[in-house]
């Protein structure tokens, strides 16, 4: 393999619960794998295995509790696990996209400008944001006449497609999928399925949690087994 996107060594997460007297709940330990670009490792194991852990702990939302997550970021190569607060930031602004289960947004803010907020923060205009905003919205069948409404008034289905279209406006060297097709029927799944295919022919490289066995099917070029702390990966 060539310089890998993401590089994981030794990856141990748990939780402290303050609010229990201080009781460790550990998740997993010794993680460690490499995914290139163009490749897209589905996270496979039980819930409550950690997989959405993983996910965070490569977004940089949560500190991992040992090891090292490298990612390639432009022409560096980071330690996303021991990154400053201002590192963390610029890696997600241009290199990491992140689909959540959950769409979190201010209330007030038209959809169509939810979804072009990334390319803002590129410095691309409020003109070309709005175009690519609007294709995007478009080929996931949010209708033109609610792109001007709040996201919080649409059914979930609907705050998930816009969720997608939010990450996929940009072309993320790397994604991070937590269930992005929860919610959506099979002809809004078909065409998520695309644009996933689609960032992977352009180099971005994939992890990804998919419950449907198709889905996975069809994006996936390998499984990670992730375990619950102290069982057989």
């Amino acid at each position: 393999m060539t310089e890998p996107m993401i590089a994981v060594e030794n990856l141990g997460k748990s939780f402290t619960l303050h609010t229990q007297g201080g009781v460790t709940l550990p998740v997993f330990q010794d993680l460690g794998f490499r995914i290139g670009a163009g490749e897209c490792m589905v996270l496979d194991g039980p819930s409550g295995a950690g997989k959405s852990t993983l996910l965070r702990l490569l977004y940089g939302n949560y500190l991992a509790g040992a090891g090292r997550i490298f990612v390639r970021h432009g022409t560096e190569t980071i330690d996303l696990a021991g990154a400053p607060p201002h590192v963390i930031l610029d890696i997600r602004r241009r290199t990491i996209g992140y689909v959540s289960q959950f769409l979190r947004c201010i209330p007030c803010v038209p959809a169509i400008d939810v979804v072009r907020e990334p390319l803002a923060a590129l410095g691309i205009g409020e003109e070309e944001g709005r175009e690519r905003a609007a294709r995007l919205l478009a080929r996931l069948n949010i209708p033109e006449r609610m792109w001007s409404l709040a996201p919080a008034t649409f059914s979930g289905g609907e705050q998930q497609r816009v969720n997608v279209a939010r990450v996929f406006v940009v072309d993320y060297p790397i994604l991070l999928l937590d269930e992005p097709t929860a919610s959506l029927d099979a002809g809004n799944r078909s065409i998520v399925v695309e644009l996933i295919l689609e960032a992977k022919a352009r180099g971005g490289a994939v992890v990804g949690i998919f419950h449907d066995a198709d889905i996975r099917e069809a994006v996936g070029d390998r499984m990670f087994p992730v375990a619950a702390y102290g069982a057989a990966a």
